[in-house]
């Protein structure tokens, strides 16, 4: 009985002591709230707190030899901030009213309607009245019906009124519109010193507005490249959803294209935060404290890009554009050519150049029309032609045809570019580009073998359709009508014919009929170099930690090893066969002329791809025609380290004045560029600042 009196007695004990905190507490809850509850109300009310989140510089970029070729440079740029979103239009005009004269603002961007909102919240609430009178404002359903009737009534002589300075006043709340809540809106950028020094004298009269450090980029050598390095920008609209999931603000600048947006997630920096506490005190004394944490810039890309060859590369392109002027082109003057390693994927560089034919200008970069321009090819296609016809046992290494025109029912005549080649074998009809051998093979995968003329030969639409499959699956194996690859957001895979029918298709075997990119191309013929490895192409080598300074130790975060897409069909003694062909075109072949001599030995193929386009208005309305010069190749062709395709579109047909070989002159020019910088290098030229 004792034992369970002490055990009542130390509970009751235990229960009174948790009684007197529970009474100690709400009597301390109570002294807050009613007792201090106004003083701590009003230190609230006098209180402001702003947490800014700044963008870090993003990550740099370096060519595959350490030469830096997109940079930062620091800038200051004016920002709003409207807290909770408390500040009203009113007051936002009145400080970009303050603002305008201390800035220059582009106005090219204001609109009819901006100005009317503008002028709008100008009015006094009798002004708006008169707008729209009592008894119609019943009739309207809403008020954002009655907003927008507001807006069309108002004189369109007060629109034509409005000073610049009103523009520039509309164009900096325009911007201060932007900003969401808690988040600072860049109404400029890269403002220059004298403006921040006028601003930073009134800062305190100006509730939101900051000057932030900020950062832009910079290309070390202008425009070389300059397309595939991207652009950064606001957050597209389509997309705003997807980056707000991944903790982006709707104000961020990010990367929205080709390396900038590929490599987004790396080249973000961490942002810095930055935050204000500003206290009212009873004697109106101000107290402000900032709070920033540092952020840290992104990592670092290094490219396969060699920027010097690069650079090389446009100038011969340049060079042979210009003596070629546009008298030698059917329609726009344009080249491209792509430098690639055939056993890593490596791009070396990639170069383009376009200048519209209707235009007195001079050309411009087009190294993006690599990747996003398509183009029939011409017989620089014949080698996968070749490869096919061995792959499906409609041919095997030293069958001969006899070259001569091929006439099919509702077809026009088929037949090679002269008539004199003969009887030739495989490894001849890549060398002189016989356009009949491929036809055969063609044919003869839709069951039509051909013996005379007007023979309907056995093929039927079922067949043929067949040989299309066959043939573009295996052209596919090569890279040519499929995807590359490429790590870029967006590249181009050509166009299919549309008409499968038996002429077509003999087109196709000639490339006359689907359309390929200059980077298709370049990958079709690495493949082959490579001994039948299709190597995914790639611009990115290495992900890299940023240095803080140069003497830090280089921290490599990612490696990217070459990747293996395929090997393709083919036996390696048939690949060997037709590179045998490839090695003959340049040395007594269609290129021998340019090629037999040089010592970097190179084996590749030539291509003429027929085109037409229309020229004139109404009754003078007619076709021209001209045709796009191609040409393949690999050195050396022994032990290929290098591969390259250059294609020139829309040249002028040599009988009508057209330059001959300029396609075989950038290449020959490219290689020899190659080959010399292997010995001596004296690194790229910097852009004129």
């Amino acid at each position: 009985m004792k034992k369970k009196s002490h055990f009542a007695m130390r509970v009751n004990i235990m229960f009174f002591f948790i009684f007197l905190l529970f009474s100690g507490l709400i009597l301390r809850l109570g002294i807050v709230q009613i007792v201090q509850g106004e003083d701590f109300e009003s230190e609230l009310a006098s209180t402001t707190n702003i947490i800014s989140r700044i963008n870090a510089p993003r990550g740099l970029m370096y060519d595959r030899y350490g030469h830096l070729v997109v940079d930062n440079t620091l800038e200051l740029s004016l920002t709003y901030t409207n807290p909770s979103r408390t500040q009203k239009p009113v007051e936002m005009i009145a400080i970009a009213r303050k603002l305008e004269p201390m800035i220059d603002i582009d106005t090219n961007r204001v609109t009819d309607r901006d100005k009317r909102e503008y002028i709008l919240l100008q009015m006094k609430e009798d002004e708006r009245y008169r707008l729209i009178n009592k008894e119609e404002r019943k009739n309207l359903e809403s008020n954002t019906l009655i907003y927008r009737l507001e807006l069309e009534r108002i004189p369109q002589q007060r629109v034509e009124d409005l000073t610049k300075a009103d523009k520039k006043i509309i164009a900096i709340y325009r911007q201060m519109q932007r900003a969401h809540m808690n988040n600072a809106q860049r109404i400029k950028r890269n403002i220059t010193e004298e403006e921040a020094h006028q601003i930073s004298e009134i800062l305190d009269q100006l509730p939101g507005i900051d000057i932030l450090r900020d950062s832009r980029r910079t290309y070390v050598y202008g425009d070389s490249f300059r397309e595939f390095f991207g652009s950064i920008n606001v957050i597209p609209k389509g997309k705003v959803d997807h980056f707000l999931s991944r903790g982006y603000e709707q104000s961020d600048l990010v990367g929205t294209s080709f390396l900038e947006a590929q490599y987004e997630d790396v080249l973000r920096g961490k942002k810095a935060v930055v935050e204000r506490t500003t206290q009212k005190t009873p004697g109106n004394t101000v107290q402000k404290k900032t709070r920033e944490i540092l952020g840290a810039r992104g990592n670092d890309l290094v490219l396969t890009l060699d920027m010097e060859l690069q650079q090389q590369l446009e100038n011969i392109i340049s060079k042979e554009m210009n003596k070629a002027g546009k008298g030698s082109f059917i329609s726009d003057r344009s080249a491209y050519a792509v430098l690639i390693e055939p056993k890593t994927g490596d791009i070396l560089a990639m170069a383009g150049y376009f200048d519209p034919a209707n235009e007195k200008t001079e050309g411009v970069s087009d190294h993006i029309g690599n990747v996003t321009k398509a183009f029939a090819m011409g017989s620089t296609v014949k080698a996968a032609s070749v490869l096919t016809g061995f792959q499906t046992n409609i041919i095997q290494p030293g069958d001969r045809f006899l070259d001569e025109p091929i006439y099919l029912p509702a077809t026009p005549v088929k037949k090679s570019w002269t008539n004199q080649l003969g009887v030739v074998n495989d490894i001849q009809a890549l060398e002189q580009s016989s356009n009949v051998y491929m036809f055969q093979i063609g044919m003869r995968l839709a069951n039509c073998y051909y013996k005379e003329k007007d023979e309907h030969c056995g093929w039927n639409t079922n067949s043929i359709r067949k040989a299309y499959s066959e043939v573009r699956n295996s052209f596919n194996q090569f890279g040519l009508g499929s995807e590359t690859g490429i790590d870029l957001p967006y590249s181009e895979t050509g166009l299919k014919g549309g008409s499968e029918v038996g002429g077509n298709l003999m087109d196709l075997m000639i490339g006359q009929y689907d359309t390929y990119t200059p980077l298709q191309l370049a990958q079709y013929i690495a493949t082959i170099a490579n001994d039948g490895y299709r190597m995914e192409p790639r611009l990115v080598r290495e992900i890299r930690a940023p240095l803080i300074n140069e003497h830090d130790r280089t921290i490599v975060i990612k490696r990217f090893e070459p990747k293996i897409l395929n090997r393709i069909e083919m036996s390696d003694a048939h690949i060997k066969r037709v590179k045998e062909g490839l090695r003959a075109v340049m040395t007594k072949g269609t290129a021998a002329k340019k090629f037999a001599k040089v010592r970097y030995n190179p084996a590749g193929k030539t291509g003429t791809a027929q085109v037409r386009i229309p020229v004139g208005e109404g009754v003078n309305r007619h076709f021209v025609e001209g045709n796009t010069q191609t040409l393949v190749g690999y050195a050396p062709y022994d032990d290929p380290e290098i591969a390259f395709a250059v294609v020139v579109p829309f040249a002028q047909l040599d009988e009508e004045g057209g330059r001959k070989g300029m396609a075989q002159n950038i290449a020959d020019d490219a290689m020899k560029t190659y080959f010399k910088l292997k010995k001596v290098r004296k690194g790229p030229t910097l852009s004129p600042q």
